[in-house]
């Protein structure tokens, strides 16, 4: 059973910058995705970056790209999201999720659908 663990949420100004960590376990395959979701209150679960286990191919939001980086960490079965410049419009509850797909690619990687697995996510808030 794949199970995905996020930590790493907290309080922070705007202008910081936080690292949001995704522990996963139970991973068979070696070609999957690891998306990043975001839901605010009110509103839908937002996909915002994606990492391809097969070539290391990532994709973001246009809301969050240049400021966020997608990484992952294969010896400690972790994926990081890196947050810089954060904006009270980034305050949301944080989801990190696993696809059975070869590799993300841009014009899907932020359909929920797409997605097996999801950890319980983790809250992210931005003010001042």
């Amino acid at each position: 059973q794949v199970q995905l663990v996020e930590s790493g949420g907290a309080l922070v100004q705007p202008g910081g910058s936080l690292r949001l960590s995704c522990a996963t376990s139970g991973l068979t395959t070696d070609y999957y995705g690891i998306g990043w979701f975001r839901q605010a209150p009110g509103k839908e679960r937002e996909g915002v970056s994606c990492w391809s286990s097969s070539d290391g191919s990532t994709y973001y939001a246009d809301s969050v790209k240049g400021r966020f980086t997608i990484s992952r960490d294969n010896a400690k079965n972790t994926a990081y999201l890196q947050m810089n410049s954060l904006k009270p419009e980034d305050t949301a509850v944080y989801y990190c999720a696993v696809a059975l797909v070869p590799r993300c690619y841009s014009g899907s990687f932020y359909y929920t659908a797409l997605y097996e697995y999801w950890g319980q996510g983790t809250q992210v808030t931005v003010s001042s």
